[in-house]
């Protein structure tokens, strides 16, 4: 057993916790999953570092689109993007001006991918909304 598993003051609170902010991170409901990755995910990453104050989950969120961005990943910020406009930490307009300024940092290339992956969100979200707004009328 590791020394996460062996964690039983408050592992339960934590884990709960973690879940709980995995979910408002990623957007989607995230189910709890075996293993010591995921209990260090779960518990330490979201359970403890993503509730320290100091930031706002709008403000790590920024940091990660960048450091994702950074690094080419690119499929892993489409998630968080998606994630942040349904809990209205950005906009499209913000977005849009994440785009321009990674562009000078990350590099054009990346920068333009960052903002036709945007583009690719935004209109997915649109159409789910016009689809459902069909089904309700």
């Amino acid at each position: 057993m590791t020394q996460v598993q062996n964690d039983s003051d408050g592992q339960g609170a934590r884990r709960a916790r973690g879940l709980a902010r995995m979910n408002e991170v990623y957007g989607f409901d995230v189910q709890d999953g075996p293993g010591d990755f995921f209990a260090l995910t779960a518990d330490h990453l979201f359970g403890e570092i993503w509730e320290r104050e100091g930031l706002t989950v709008r403000d790590r969120r920024l940091l990660l689109l960048g450091a994702l961005s950074s690094q080419g990943m690119l499929d892993v910020a489409e998630i968080q993007v998606g994630a942040a406009l349904g809990n209205g930490e950005l906009d499209e307009h913000q977005l849009r001006e994440i785009s321009i300024f990674l562009c000078h940092y990350v590099g054009w290339p990346t920068g333009t991918r960052f903002d036709a992956m945007v583009g690719k969100v935004l209109h997915q979200r649109a159409k789910a909304a016009r689809s459902d707004h069909g089904r309700d009328g």
